[in-house]
């Protein structure tokens, strides 16, 4: 019988003593999806166009043997930062290999990535070219290029969805109604986003003195359970979150299409928990940030979400107008805490504060030392420890 991690052993043995990557292949086209199920030494097969920078770092924190990329990495609309990522962290990437490699190559099944070629069992099921970092810079500078056309594509989009939404927008209409009190309260919505971690981190004071009302967004709700918390509200499609996390016992409320389609609702019911559904264009970090301030929070912290001209192109056209005028809408109180974790950095290490108590307890113990007082306080002090140390020996002697 072949022992249980034998097969994972024996590849990332045939990857070295061949000098190809290679590995066993986990398949999916959704890149957020994979990365939970991939480890250490596999080879990541998905078809992401323009790989954005959270789902490269995701990629990174997993390990893999190489990544094989059924779309381009970067198709130029703009110089997204993913496949620089990728190629800094030392992982092979195999390019453009074309849609068919995502039913060619089947879960589990090992794969070797070439130069050039990508082969299961020997056989060349698909071609494309190995990134580089001097090919990821041309790229990069090609897709410089282009960001003049996504511009003027933003500033269509954004009229368009101004128009469809604007009564959400502007007078709140649609909003569901939920349990959850926010009025006058602080928000903090945390999105799984560039930094999360370190500005989690950075906002404990602020947490353990204001107590904001927690809102996770989709995945953002395993981020604060990671952090020592609980979410009040959780906010999404549902799609990246843990089961744990929904059941924690926050209320949920999930993102649907316009036209009321949610998919995610059927996966709440099946846990047996009750729903709100919130209707709406846009991404579900808007949708959190407009249910919070229509419920009338006093002021919106976010970490994680998406606010450079790069993070609005990574999420897509239709992504960035309604977070573009979500911002707009709640701008009065929304504090953007991302990137909060490199404002300030204590220059003060636990060395030296441990050198700084313990100067202060030499100074105390000189202190008492000179006195009457604290020469008795000394006496007294000693004596007990002295007394303590004879009975606990006694007692560590004893059969």
């Amino acid at each position: 019988m072949r022992r249980r991690g034998a097969g994972r052993a024996e590849d990332r043995a045939r990857s070295v003593g061949s000098g190809v990557p290679s590995g066993l292949a986990r398949v999916d086209r959704r890149t957020k999806r994979l990365t939970k199920r991939l480890r250490p030494g596999e080879v990541a097969v998905i078809d992401h166009l323009d790989l954005d920078r959270v789902s490269a770092e995701a990629l990174v924190a997993c390990s893999p043997a190489a990544v094989v990329n059924a779309s381009p990495s970067t198709s130029g609309r703009y110089p997204n930062l993913g496949p620089e990522i990728l190629v800094g962290a030392g992982i092979p990437v195999l390019d453009a290999v074309g849609p068919e490699v995502m039913t060619a190559v089947r879960e589990g099944r090992h794969v070797e990535v070439g130069l050039e070629e990508l082969r299961v069992d020997g056989e060349v099921v698909g071609r494309g070219r190995r990134l580089t970092p001097e090919s990821v810079a041309v790229d990069m500078e090609a897709a410089r290029a282009g960001l003049s056309l996504q511009l003027e594509a933003f500033a269509a989009n954004t009229m368009e969805y101004l128009r469809r939404e604007r009564e959400l927008l502007l007078d709140g209409v649609g909003v569901p109604e939920i349990s959850t009190v926010i009025e006058g309260r602080h928000v903090l919505i945390v999105v799984r986003g560039y930094g999360y971690k370190e500005d989690l981190v950075t906002l404990r004071p602020y947490v353990r003195e204001y107590k904001p009302l927690l809102i996770g967004v989709d995945g953002g709700a395993d981020a604060i359970l990671e952090a020592g918390w609980r979410p009040d509200l959780i906010v999404g499609d549902m799609d990246s979150v843990s089961d744990a996390a929904l059941r924690s016992g926050a209320e949920i409320v999930v993102h649907a299409y316009r036209d009321g389609r949610a998919p995610g609702l059927e996966r709440v019911h099946a846990l047996g928990i009750d729903a709100v559904v919130f209707p709406a264009t846009g991404t579900s970090e808007d949708v959190a940030m407009l249910l919070a301030d229509d419920k009338g929070a006093s002021l919106i912290a976010a970490v994680g979400t998406h606010v450079t001209l790069v993070e609005f192109l990574d999420k897509g056209r239709a992504g960035m107008a309604s977070t573009f005028l979500t911002r707009l809408r709640v701008g009065g109180k929304l504090v953007d805490a991302k990137g909060v974790s490199r404002l300030y950095h204590s220059r003060v290490s636990d060395r030296q504060v441990a050198i700084l108590v313990l100067a202060g307890v030499l100074a105390l113990l000189a202190a008492l030392a000179v006195t009457p007082t604290g020469q008795a306080i000394l006496v007294v002090t000693g004596a007990r420890l002295e007394g303590f140390w004879a009975d606990l020996m006694s007692v560590l002697s004893d059969p």
